[in-house]
């Protein structure tokens, strides 16, 4: 059966080719999203002061177009109507016309697709908006065809009408945009807001697993997932049921969050070749994917499928964490540590095409027996599951072909394995879909935080150092006088550092202390967390933005407390502000962690499936915690087999610390008793205010642990 992917608007990804020779603005950007655009003959600029003072003087509207890289209906567009001389005259002649990278300004993404949605219902990218002279909304959709098609205006239509409306109804445009700027600002509180003590907020109690119920009412017990097509993975919420399972004990939560995991695995989602995951599927058996893989799903995800490993020793659990980490290394690692954005989707001008198979191209590769033992394992067959070629992926139990097979698994998995490594040496021969080598700061922050949990469990140094390494170069290379800097490609781009920058590098900075005990990341995640309290929390309304206080001012300032594909500034900010409250005493962080949860108490009982992180932030609020105290050389190999006895095990509100240096001591070390000078490293375990006796050999720690973990 040929699977076709559904019309515009999508989500999705696309070819990229390198920039033209610059005929507008954006030559000058880093971004290779708006480097794509600067060979258009449309006068683009970036957003910025110099546009925004053009469309006042000149009392012109704005056409503002955001997209980004791995986008395939934004490269669509381009090609029906921005690479268009004709209609590129019309955009010229008319409006303003600015261009923004989504990944590079989350900002304006927020607003203006919310002020999409409530024009048209919908959103997705590209977003097309066009706003008044002062940057407020009132008009937008999403893609416009070249030609009226599928019930669509043609973008030229769509033109001349926000033209017209803008020209000659003026009064009323501006009307209608005030009311969308009194909407936007309404919708950037939640209802609670106003009722939350700021010294003694008052949290609900049971909330993630009343969540966790309302949830699982979605879930796909075939497919495994929760809804119906197109199926996107849901790591924050997988990881919220694996806890609150492991404290109320409801085994459908473990049921549905293991049998997710297992059908992503197996699916065409994963790259059964080359590891790594693809955004999402339009389909809901998770088999026929938009191609392009970004850096954010990878890491959420091997994140994911570690704690799965942790709590229930699944071997195929442990194998797709280490593919998807080799993955990461090997394919979006820049030689000076840092991790790219994403792979497109097309190649030769064709999606998926580096990743599609053929019957004939398998069987050349391959000797007869392993070709038909590779095809039957994968199905690919003549007629193909994606325009008569195939997508890899397991449709039967490995095991259960084994015994049909009269084999060993382990039999069938070596055969399958030198298979495997034989057309991933073809594929390597293919065009590669384009790279977009854009280093964002939060999606780092996820992939170091991965790296470094992984590598304190499962004893890899290298996957440590990998991580160390990342956190170096965006300290070096992405900070300006005391702030963070959103992204780099070739130059730090300009642009500041937002909410989820500084909440998931201090997060990642937190879990590479945990993995090294090195005094250091401690010190740096407390500056960031420090950093981000000043700069996007305000006071007057309780709330943290997305914004930095010293941005330059918005039509409204952007404030968005839901997950998406990542989860949100708020959530990622109220995790670390709990873990340090807890590990440095700091009633201040613990304090502000609260007012973030009881102020979305209600949305997140309303809309559960849309605050995953928040919600085991919640769950975590609730229960005292474990702490591990380590005395030791952190090279000293005692001491690193008590580091990865104090991680190889699933306990999600574990924090570990250790004394580095000789470092002043600070909680959680005022509750370890005794001192220095017992001849060689031991570990302390601090639960509920009161610690055991120290113990040097991780089997007794591993003991310990596990009983201060009980539920």
């Amino acid at each position: 059966m040929t699977h076709t992917p559904p019309p515009p608007p999508a989500d999705s990804s696309g070819h990229t080719q390198p920039a033209a020779a610059a005929r507008n603005r954006l030559s000058r950007e880093t971004s290779p999203y708006l480097l794509q655009h600067a060979g258009n003959p449309v006068n683009w600029y970036p957003w910025g002061d110099e546009a925004l003072a053009r469309a006042r003087k000149d009392d012109r509207p704005i056409l503002l177009s955001i997209g980004y890289s791995a986008c395939h209906w934004c490269h669509v567009m381009e090609r029906e109507s921005f690479e268009d001389d004709g209609t590129a005259a019309l955009m010229n002649e008319h409006f303003v016309n600015i261009k923004v990278d989504r990944e590079e300004r989350p900002d304006l993404d927020a607003i203006y697709m919310r002020a999409v949605q409530s024009i048209t219902g919908q959103g997705g990218w590209p977003l097309t908006a066009f706003l008044t002279p002062q940057g407020l909304p009132y008009y937008g959709g999403t893609y416009f065809p070249p030609e009226p098609r599928h019930g669509m205006p043609s973008f030229r239509q769509v033109l001349d009408a926000a033209g017209r409306a803008y020209t000659g109804r003026k009064a009323e445009v501006r009307e209608a945009a005030n009311r969308m700027r009194g909407l936007l600002e309404r919708s950037m509180s939640p209802p609670d807001a106003e009722r939350v003590s700021p010294n003694d907020p008052e949290l609900p109690t049971g909330l993630a697993r009343t969540a966790c119920s309302n949830i699982a009412r979605g879930h796909d017990s075939i497919h495994g997932g929760f809804g119906r097509a197109p199926k996107f993975p849901q790591p924050m919420v997988l990881e919220l049921m694996l806890r609150v399972h492991r404290a109320s004990g409801d085994d459908r939560l473990l049921a549905m969050a293991t049998h997710t995991l297992r059908k992503m695995a197996r699916g065409g989602i994963h790259d059964q070749l080359g590891g790594g995951f693809h955004r999402y599927t339009v389909d809901a058996g998770w088999l026929v994917p938009h191609f392009e893989k970004m850096l954010y799903d990878n890491a959420l995800l091997a994140s994911a499928y570690l704690q799965a490993h942790l709590y229930t020793d699944d071997a195929e659990f442990l194998a797709v964490v280490e593919k998807t980490l080799a993955y990461m290394l090997s394919d979006l690692r820049a030689p000076d540590g840092g991790f790219y954005s994403a792979r497109d989707a097309d190649s030769e001008g064709e999606e998926g095409l580096f990743y599609l198979w053929t019957a004939e191209e398998v069987d050349e590769l391959l000797d007869p027996s392993t070709a038909r033992l590779f095809r039957r394992c994968y199905d690919v067959t003549p007629a193909g599951n994606f325009e008569g070629r195939n997508i890899l992926h397991l449709p039967h139990d490995p095991e259960s072909v084994a015994r049909a097979e009269g084999m060993a698994p382990d039999e069938l998995d070596t055969v399958l394995a030198r298979a495997s490594a034989l057309l991933l040496e073809a594929r390597a021969q293919r065009e590669p879909p384009f790279r977009d080598e854009k280093v964002i700061v939060a999606w780092n922050g996820f992939a170091i935080r991965v790296l470094a949990e992984a590598g304190a469990a499962l004893g890899r140094r290298e996957y440590v150092r990998a991580a160390e390494q990342a956190g170096e170069f965006i300290l070096a290379e992405l900070r300006r006088d005391g702030r963070l800097l959103r992204s780099h490609k070739d130059r730090p781009s300009g642009v500041g550092g937002f909410l989820e920058d500084y909440a998931a590098l201090a997060g990642a900075f937190l879990a590479l202390h945990e993995a090294t005990l090195r005094a250091v990341w401690l010190d740096r995640a407390t500056d960031l967390a420090e950093a981000l309290v000043q700069g996007f929390f305000d006071r007057a309304t309780g709330l943290l933005f997305d914004t930095h206080r010293a941005d330059p001012a918005l039509v409204v300032r952007p404030r968005d407390a839901t997950d998406n594909a990542t989860p949100a500034g708020n959530s990622l900010a109220a995790e670390v502000l709990l873990r340090l409250g807890r590990l440095l005493d700091r009633e201040d962080f613990r304090t502000l962690a609260a007012r973030v949860l009881a102020s979305e108490a209600a949305a997140m009982a309303r809309f559960p499936s849309a605050y995953g992180r928040l919600l085991a932030v919640t769950d975590a609020f609730d229960r005292p915690g474990v702490e591990v105290v380590i005395e030791g050389d952190p090279d000293d190999d005692a001491t690193r087999a008590l580091l990865q006895a104090a991680h190889g095990r699933y306990l999600p509100d574990r924090l570990v610390t250790g004394d580095e240096a000789g470092r002043t001591p600070r909680a959680p070390w005022r509750l370890v008793a005794g001192g220095k000078g017992h001849g060689g490293p031991r570990a302390h375990v601090c639960h509920d205010y009161t610690c055991q006796r120290p113990v040097a050999d991780p089997g007794s720690l591993a003991e310990q642990l596990d009983a201060a973990g009980e539920p």
